[in-house]
């Protein structure tokens, strides 16, 4: 819904939230359904609703637990059985400067005393976090704190011993330093937040004094959505691909007419710089595994030409996809989704002509699109936007744009091959299949919160459970990475299996679209049923679970062999394979142990 996209009009959300959320519940979307608790320091009544809007219009439906006011810290230290039995998914703690109790009292306090109110500050949110984690095996987010809009001494409150905005900062430090060394612990950066909002306008004391509102209740909308976009990509609903137009998006000017020596870029002119400084914030996102791509209305020689400047930041190998022609742009979007094996709604489609983006918006409303009419503009949008807010980093996700490459040539070379089974054999693909192991935990977890079409159950894991079932002895957890003469793919399947005597319930299996058609799964199934055998199990039993997006894996088990036990009027079905009778099935991929990819080579 465009009224929710980013930038959004704040009071008309407010003023209009109950016929929003009428309408998003109305539009016939499947969305993933989630419970989140809310555990507030003030008054969260108009935060609940707005995030409400946010989550639903991201594809998540929430179902609310709201701690009574302030009550936060005995909810989570002392228990609640409404919060017990509400068995939460993801846990929100919203507190601000307002529930700090230990800011220094004055000039006189010693150094001392001020380091031990801090640390006793610390703790008692520290007790909160320890607490809810024993209690829920569910991520929690946290907020900082924002700074006072009141300062007593001027700047000087920022690095004297007893100043408030100091007291602030260190504990907003002594927050990060901590959610760095656990897991499920994440930070909500409202000091950032409220400086872009700006301190004025996010401070109120009549909504304090009169509704204990700890901000005013026309940022709460500008909160919800930073919440929001958190929380959908910690279940993995991020976006996924920046699609760029060339001719004033990448550099100034237009290639075609002006000639590579005419278009602005670089340090020479101001026009230049900006473009300049938006490349490089662009290439910050590749960096952290968004993939870029080009959808230019142009000749492909001038468009490499243009990529080819000097000063360009960005070059033809930043692209997994270049479309520059005089199709449609929305064509081309949809080729570049289809031969990157990606849907629609994983691209975000950057251009300075408000009419192209109008016409992606009209053919392909599952993409986003950022007009603008500065460089400035466009990286801002795309900074509060949170379309690729980060949560997590893996491995892989810092080589993503590699292994899309060589998807490329993967791709290329399928071509020259007659036969699709010549075609495998060439890639010389050898497997690592190996046990959930602690390097590989964040990743196997952005997998079942991400894979969809190759999916038999759909089912989602915080981190901490993948942790806890890769520990348990009644599971067996096997995840896969493939390698080729092209490249490492990463960590691209998943199976978690339930052991319940000598049989084998297959909880999980999925496996990542970019490998699709690989043979992976066979790999996959040949170690499976090693593991078993060793275990003693007599009979792997598959579930198939139906959702709007895995019905390409409805036969999934009924093409591998196993009988089907039965099968719903939904869809959803029940598969068995009895151990004694199962004769391995793949036959292209080398399953190594080596973990070094230049050890395969």
């Amino acid at each position: 819904m465009k009224e929710l996209s980013f930038p959004f009009d704040s009071k008309n959300i407010i003023r209009r939230s109950p016929a929003l959320r009428k309408q998003l519940l109305s539009d016939g979307s499947t969305r993933i359904k989630k419970k989140v608790a809310v555990l507030g320091g003030s008054t969260t009544d108009h935060i609940i609703a707005s995030l409400e809007l946010f989550l639903l219009n991201f594809g998540i439906e929430p179902e609310f637990y709201q701690s009574e006011y302030n009550k936060f810290y005995e909810d989570a230290v002392f228990g609640n059985p409404k919060l017990e039995s509400f068995a939460p998914d993801i846990i929100y703690i919203h507190t601000t400067s307002r529930n700090i109790t230990k800011l220094p009292s004055g000039p006189s306090v010693k150094a001392e005393q001020v380091t031990n109110d801090l640390n006793e500050q610390f703790e008692l949110f520290r007790q909160v976090w320890e607490s809810l984690m024993k209690r829920f095996d569910c991520p929690i987010i946290q907020n900082n704190f924002e700074l006072p809009l009141f300062r007593h001494t001027g700047s000087y409150d920022c690095w004297s011993t007893t100043g408030h905005a100091a007291f602030i900062e260190r504990l907003n430090v002594m927050f990060s330093d901590y959610a760095r060394s656990v897991s499920g612990l994440y930070i909500h950066d409202i000091n950032y937040l409220s400086a872009v909002c700006g301190l004025t306008n996010w401070h109120d004391s009549e909504a304090w004094y009169m509704y204990k509102y700890a901000m005013s209740t026309s940022v709460i909308p500008d909160l919800a959505y930073s919440l929001a976009c958190m929380i959908k990509s910690i279940y993995g609903k991020n976006r996924k691909v920046i699609d760029l137009d060339l001719d004033n998006t990448l550099w100034g000017g237009v290639i075609g007419d002006d000639g590579q020596d005419g278009i602005e870029i670089g340090p020479e002119t101001a026009v230049g710089q900006s473009f300049t400084e938006f490349q490089s914030f662009n290439k910050g996102y590749k960096d952290y595994g968004i993939l870029l791509a080009i959808c230019s209305k142009n000749d492909e020689e001038n468009a490499l030409l243009g990529l080819e400047h000097p000063s360009n930041v960005l070059k033809k190998t930043d692209f997994v996809s270049i479309k520059a022609n005089w199709e449609p742009k929305d064509r081309n979007i949809a080729e570049s989704a289809q031969e990157l094996s990606l849907g629609l709604d994983s691209f975000v489609f950057i251009d300075d002509n408000p009419a192209e983006c109008a016409i992606v918006e009209g053919q392909l409303p599952m993409v986003q699109t950022v007009s603008f009419s500065s460089v400035h503009e466009a990286m801002y949008k795309l900074t509060r936007s949170g379309y690729f807010e980060v949560t997590a980093i893996s491995d892989d996700d810092l080589h993503r744009s590699e292994m899309y490459a060589a998807n490329a040539l993967r791709a290329a070379q399928q071509k020259s091959f007659g036969s699709y089974e010549d075609y495998l054999v060439s890639l010389e693909m050898q497997a690592v299949i190996c046990d959930f192991k602690p390097v590989y935990i964040q990743r196997i977890t952005q997998l079942t919160n991400k894979s969809n079409q190759f999916n038999l159950t759909t089912r989602r894991y915080s981190e901490n459970e993948i942790q806890a079932v890769s520990q348990s002895t009644d599971h067996i957890c096997l995840c896969g990475r493939l390698i080729d003469k092209f490249g490492d793919n990463g960590i691209v399947s998943v199976v978690i299996g339930r052991i319940d005597e000598d049989i084998l319930h297959i909880e999980l299996w999925l496996m990542s679209c970019r490998v699709l058609k690989r043979d992976m799964e066979l790999a996959m199934l040949d170690e499976l049923v090693r593991h078993a055998k060793t275990a003693g199990i007599r009979i792997i039993k598959g579930y198939y679970y139906r959702s709007p997006k895995n019905s390409m894996v409805s036969e999934f088990y009924g093409s591998l062999g196993f009988v089907l036990d039965e099968k719903s009027e939904n869809g959803d079905s029940v598969w068995h394979t009895e151990i004694e009778n199962y004769k391995n099935k793949n036959i292209v991929i080398k399953i190594t142990e080596k973990e070094n990819q230049n050890e395969l080579k």
